[in-house]
């Protein structure tokens, strides 16, 4: 059999989109995606998309791609519940999983050459179609003490899942050599089946606009330092309010302003606050649109993010866009991702990200200088570059089939 692009025929490729705003970074890796896979050449590929949640009807307007709604069913999904509870082959729910899901029947039906799948999706492997998967992290392995990944039966669901990701897709993307490693050491996998694609920004960060109302919605104080991140354990909102604490008798005027969804780590958080008697200096904004954030980064005096989990995040690319000084975890691929554009510091030491807080709070010198390194290197990989390494990556995958 020739190469597939020697062929006459358009080459079809197939985008399903899954993610809900709620889901914070997975949903905009998925817009990112999305942009990626309009911008292949349309005069050697068709593409189709599929989406299950209506919020995207708007986003897919920019595009002029065909594109459908399927809705989950109920009654596909029970059944494919109970299958796998009662570990049944995998094989005979492939065979089997279209005729009673429509999600299923739509991917077989469309016939792609390939389906991209820019969520951690089940169906990349429950379907009996080609598939380029995403793995964000496979911290459940490395981070077990984080209940969100480890109790009530999360850890064993992640490791099937990703167990089962790696053995059927054609191919994986990662975000940075260091996820590619932790794939291949976890399950095996051959590492030329594995793409590293590191994340950007999503396209609405560049808004420039100030959003109407702005100023009436967010009470913000005239410095603060911002945390972007859902209310999870491991994304360490403890760590910073303990050295705002210690750094609170030298600067009374420390703001902190946190913006992420309500998850396991927020009472206990609020908690802390109300305990350390830190209510004048820390602010919660709960769900933040993403219409607004550009507008956040853009008055903050800088964004530390004391995550215990990577490989990498989105956040600080955002930050670096938009030229707001970041400090980061040193962790994983935190420095691969980010360069001389952040200050690191050690999750585990709340002096440490005392530090990384005054000294963004007070050097004015380097905060000049992180912005200037954040942009540049935000011009060295941005949607183009992306889009440019994603085509690549599936010309790599088709070849190989």
């Amino acid at each position: 059999m020739g190469c597939i692009f020697c062929m006459s025929k358009k080459i079809k490729i197939g985008l399903l989109l899954e993610a809900h705003p709620s889901g914070g970074g997975e949903f905009q890796y998925n817009q990112v995606v999305l942009d990626a896979v309009a911008s292949l050449p349309r005069g050697k590929f068709k593409v189709v998309i599929i989406f299950t949640y209506d919020g995207w009807k708007e986003k897919l307007n920019d595009y002029n791609l065909p594109a459908k709604k399927v809705k989950l069913g109920f009654c596909g999904r029970a059944f494919g519940k109970v299958w796998r509870s009662i570990d049944l082959p995998l094989r005979g729910w492939r065979r089997i999983c279209h005729l009673v899901h429509p999600v299923a029947k739509e991917l077989i039906r469309q016939n792609c050459n390939l389906w991209v799948f820019p969520s951690a999706s089940m169906w990349s492997y429950q379907s009996p179609v080609p598939a380029l998967v995403t793995i964000y992290d496979l911290m459940h392995r490395y981070e077990k003490r984080f209940p969100e990944v480890s109790v009530n039966g999360v850890y064993e669901h992640r490791e099937k899942h990703y167990k089962q990701m790696c053995w059927w897709a054609r191919g994986i993307l990662v975000d940075s050599e260091v996820g590619r490693q932790q794939v291949v050491e976890s399950y095996g996998t051959d590492s030329q089946k594995v793409h590293v694609l590191p994340y950007i920004p999503p396209r609405y960060i560049y808004n420039k606009d100030i959003p109407n109302g702005f100023e009436r919605r967010y009470r913000l104080p005239p410095q603060f330092i911002f945390y972007p991140a859902q209310f999870w354990e491991h994304k360490n909102h403890s760590g910073l309010v303990q050295a705002v604490n210690i750094l609170r008798t030298k600067y009374p005027d420390l703001n902190l302003v946190f913006v992420g969804a309500k998850k396991n780590g927020y009472k206990s958080t609020q908690d802390m606050v109300q305990e350390l008697d830190l209510t004048k200096n820390i602010m919660f904004l709960g769900y933040v649109p993403d219409n607004d954030m550009p507008e956040l980064y853009r008055r903050a005096r800088g964004m530390v993010m004391p995550t215990f989990f990577g490989p990498t995040n989105i956040p600080p690319l955002e930050a670096n866009a938009l030229g707001c000084p970041v400090a980061v975890s040193n962790i994983y691929g935190m420095p691969e991702q980010l360069g001389d554009a952040a200050i690191y510091f050690d999750p585990t030491s709340v002096e440490e990200i005392a530090h990384a807080i005054e000294e963004i709070w007070t050097n004015d010198n380097l905060c000049c200088e992180l912005r200037i390194r954040g942009l540049k290197r935000d011009a060295q990989w941005n949607q183009s570059h992306f889009n440019k390494k994603f085509y690549a990556i599936i010309e790599n995958v088709l070849n190989q089939t």
